[in-house]
């Protein structure tokens, strides 16, 4: 069990795309995601399509979930990375997608394998 400032926590970004970039999307999503993990104190990330019978046809909904040590690796990361990594992502793909963040702090590892 993780308590404390040193608590890893989780980056949630929750993304809704039109359908007609979802390919592209996915593909630069993944070369975006394995650029974030390279850098220090990211421990591993996950992309999960959004299954939800009620979403807006046409619309494609993406979750990725980041694993850090810690809120300081976080901090750097929003300082010091985030605002050119997120500029890219607009560039290329502009009003097409809506992306969501949200920040948790791991409170316990319950069946971990």
């Amino acid at each position: 069990m993780s308590t404390g400032d040193d608590a890893r926590v989780v980056y949630e970004v929750s993304l809704d795309l039109d359908a007609s970039i979802a390919d592209a999307y996915r593909a630069w999503l993944d070369a975006h995601v394995r650029e974030i993990l390279a850098l220090p104190g990211f421990i591993d990330g996950r992309v999960s399509e959004v299954i939800d019978p009620a979403a807006a046809e046409g619309r494609v909904g993406l979750c990725v979930h980041y694993t850090l040590r810690d809120a300081a690796v976080l901090d750097d990361y929003l300082r010091e990375h985030a605002p050119r990594m997120r500029a890219e992502g607009q560039a290329r793909f502009g009003g097409r997608f809506l992306a969501q963040r949200r920040v948790m702090r791991v409170v316990s590892d319950v069946g971990v394998r």
